[in-house]
């Protein structure tokens, strides 16, 4: 699911970086009651309160139910979550990879595909972590604790199974062409038929792999409108055109599939950064 409103971004520690790209903070106020379109992306999400909570009011999978979180993480999905706004909220959001999920949660991603779950199912140690960020004085120490605590974990947890590296090869392949990777190309560079190359991505992450490198280039749109400079601001046009979308309609029908909403919308959703202290 995607960053929140009034959020900064925290760039992760270089060890950390294959299994967290990113970490978010953000915070909002009290506003009339409303929804919020959490959007498909090729990231795994985890989501830590700090004050108040989630409030799912469908997950991207309809048949999961719905739920409030304190801390979740959500799956891989290829269709938007809906989450209740107006509470006031403060938080860190991570972008987990899947690499990450095998790395921190101990499970495949394919595990929660389209669901979002309560992280103490996952981490027991989550209720003492969200008390030390609650009680760190700045978001800059919060990010800083939330990295170390997670490279701790990292180095506790001892690999197992995991998929074969053939797997991790056409994630990367998928990922370094912003989902612009020709399947038939990507399985004969890893040395398999389409078919199996879709059911191995299939069991790593629960998505195949044309679904995978379209939630993978439609992250990498949505970034490029999020993060364009506000003195000359990326047009979906031309953001349609870098990322490989046949036109503008293209992407606008790609948001109504994958974020339920519209391009316009789902920015407006996203004014600048709303927490100075993050870097």
């Amino acid at each position: 699911m995607a960053e929140r409103a009034g959020a900064a971004r925290w760039r992760t520690s270089a060890a950390l970086r294959p299994l967290v790209s990113e970490i978010w903070v953000w915070r909002v106020g009290a506003g009339p009651p409303g929804t919020h379109q959490g959007v498909s992306s090729g990231h795994l999400t985890v989501t830590l309160c700090i004050e108040g909570s989630v409030e799912l009011l469908r997950k991207p999978d309809p048949v999961r139910g719905a739920g409030r979180f304190a801390a979740s993480v959500a799956g891989l999905h290829a269709s938007p979550a809906v989450i209740a706004t107006g509470e006031p909220q403060a938080g860190l959001q991570l972008a987990l990879t899947w690499r990450g999920a095998r790395a921190l949660l101990g499970l495949p991603a394919a595990e929660i595909l389209g669901d979002v779950v309560d992280l103490a199912d996952l981490w027991p140690q989550v209720g003492s972590l969200l008390d030390r960020l609650h009680a760190a004085p700045t978001w800059t120490r919060r990010c800083a604790l939330l990295d170390a605590a997670l490279c701790r974990i990292a180095a506790r947890r001892p690999a197992r199974g995991g998929p074969p590296p053939e797997v991790g090869l056409a994630w990367d392949r998928l990922v370094g062409s912003g989902g612009a990777a020709r399947v038939a190309a990507l399985a004969d560079e890893v040395g398999w038929s389409a078919r199996h190359l879709g059911e191995q991505l299939r069991r790593e992450t629960g998505l195949g792999t044309k679904t995978l490198a379209r939630v993978i280039r439609f992250e990498r749109a949505c970034g490029l409108l999020r993060h364009s400079p506000a003195t000359a601001p990326a047009s979906t046009a031309e953001v349609a055109a870098v990322c490989g979308y046949a036109d503008q309609q293209h992407l606008a029908r790609e948001f109504r599939a994958l974020a339920g909403t519209t391009a316009g919308s789902w920015l407006a959703e996203r004014p600048g950064s709303g927490v100075t202290e993050a870097r």
